[in-house]
């Protein structure tokens, strides 16, 4: 055996328990036994003849030499995934597509536009990961997300898709808002993910005596969508959101003042899958839909 290429099921049982901290869900993670993972750390402490883990109040915590091996195997792993993903889909330009989407873009904006991909890349196959999931690029079946966000997430590349220009919804039978401070007194719902969206507004149309960060909270903006329909009170959303459901008069948009906010959507994906064909053309295609 070469000292210096231990075998790779040997990396994997050691990034897992890394990853853990626990050879109990290392082993679950890998559908082996406990005691076939800690005989591979073993069996790699020994090829190497480096301690990897200490075991500090019942958890294993990585030694400063295993926390440099496991930054240094992360990306080698990454990459040798992604070179076998392209040697499977790289013959005629297809293959599959792991991604993740936010429900109410998916939903809204993606899922509508996606029959014209399929018509240009037939032989590309779309699996969607649930999108919980939408965060960890370490997972071997995630290939891209689409995030709601400013546009930095550790460890992803992110292009800009659309989403920040904003508009106020209201009920389409609310009295008149014909000016940004008429807001006063209404009911201003509030998304989780962006609490301080009404703050921002109010700041840049000079609305003073407001408070942005009170009224009804709600995870998502399909959600907050249908509240403003059901006359609960006002909502800040991303245009593209909403656009159909104000031309069919099921919101109103009575300030029409082409707000930017700094809050988007964007693709994302990690360095090791940007080579991806794949990826490249699904990327190609969403920025030109916009």
């Amino acid at each position: 055996m070469n000292r210096l290429q231990p075998p790779l099921h040997l990396l994997q049982a050691f990034l897992a328990t890394a990853r853990f901290g626990s050879v109990s869900r290392a082993s679950e993670s890998l559908h082996l036994t406990q005691s076939a993972v800690s005989k591979q750390i073993s069996e790699l402490e020994q090829i190497t003849g480096v301690l990897l883990f200490e075991r500090i109040r019942r958890r294993l915590t990585l030694t400063p030499a295993g926390k440099r091996y496991e930054n240094a195997l992360r990306p080698v792993l990454a990459q040798l995934e992604a070179a076998t993903l392209d040697l499977i889909t790289s013959d005629d330009g297809g293959g599959a597509l792991h991604l993740s989407t936010l429900p109410t873009f998916g939903a809204k904006w993606l899922i509508p536009r996606l029959p014209d991909f399929q018509l240009q890349h037939p032989q590309i196959a779309l699996h969607f990961v649930p999108y919980p999931q939408g965060y960890d690029f370490q997972r071997a079946d995630l290939d891209c997300s689409i995030l709601f966000g400013s546009g930095h997430w550790p460890g992803a590349i992110a292009d800009y898709i659309t989403g920040r220009e904003v508009v106020l919804i209201a009920p389409p039978r609310h009295a008149p808002l014909r000016a940004p401070s008429d807001i006063a007194g209404c009911t201003l719902l509030q998304h989780l993910s962006v609490p301080h969206a009404w703050t921002r507004w109010c700041q840049a149309h000079g609305v003073d005596g407001v408070d942005g960060m009170t009224g009804p909270q709600i995870d998502q903006f399909h959600s907050l969508i249908r509240a403003v329909m059901a006359g609960m009170g006002l909502a800040l959303v991303p245009r593209c959101l909403v656009k159909d459901d104000i031309a069919a008069g099921l919101v109103a948009a009575p300030l029409d003042d082409n707000y930017q906010d700094e809050m988007g959507y964007y693709l994302c994906y990690p360095e090791s899958r940007r080579h991806l064909q794949p990826l490249n053309q699904f990327r190609d295609w969403l920025l030109r839909s916009v």
